[in-house]
């Protein structure tokens, strides 16, 4: 769960329309028109992309009035349908993908299976991406991959994504050729394993 208490607010009079906020806002949230940049208030989730990187301060963050929260409720699913698609992405449902925000993999497939089929889609849900923004997109990707989704650019062509290498994707030449030099790529997939197939609290397995 992620409490909403800032909304990104644009100085006109400083904007110059350079669309520098559409390309970092991790919901698309924010969006130029008639060469000023706008906000959609009910979709800001106050990460500060957008006023961390303005090249001319245009932007600020501000308390809302009316501060909200979000995430995805994980009991409403079916627990056996969450961990067979954390799992195939190679996750344990409870692992934490967004220490900024503190969502679980659980929840990130809670709104999957509800419905959301973008990384934009699922930020706006559950949060994830509206802290840092960096480290939890791979584990994310993973998820949406995981879900059979295929992702294609969007109509605005800023957001887009690659998913990196993983234990599981590495080339079998190159697990060889750099277990020779010190590597434990076999090793760490072993152990990452065990930790995909711990058994939450509850569960016989």
């Amino acid at each position: 769960m992620k409490k909403v208490t800032l909304l990104a607010e644009v100085q006109d009079d400083l904007c110059r329309g350079c669309k520098t906020c559409e390309k970092v806002c991790p919901v698309l949230a924010i969006s130029v028109i008639d060469r000023k940049a706008k906000v959609k208030a009910d979709q800001c989730r106050a990460c500060g992309n957008c006023e961390s990187r303005c090249p001319f301060y245009a932007i600020k963050m501000v308390k809302r009035a009316e501060p909200f929260t979000i995430g995805v409720d994980v009991a409403k699913h079916d627990r056996e349908a969450i961990r067979e698609l954390c799992e195939k992405a190679h996750l344990n449902p409870e692992q934490v993908l967004c220490y900024c925000v503190g969502v679980r993999a659980e929840e990130v497939a809670a709104a999957i299976l509800e419905g959301a089929k973008t990384p934009e889609e699922i930020s706006l849900r559950t949060g994830i991406r509206t802290g840092c923004t960096i480290e939890c997109v791979q584990p994310l990707l993973r998820l949406i991959d995981a879900a059979g989704i295929e992702l294609k650019p969007i109509e605005n062509g800023w957001q887009w994504y690659g998913i990196t290498p993983t234990a599981w994707t590495l080339p079998e030449e190159t697990v060889e050729k750099y277990s020779k030099r010190g590597f434990y790529f076999r090793e760490d997939k072993e152990l990452l394993e065990r930790i995909v197939h711990t058994p939450l609290e509850g569960e016989d397995r």
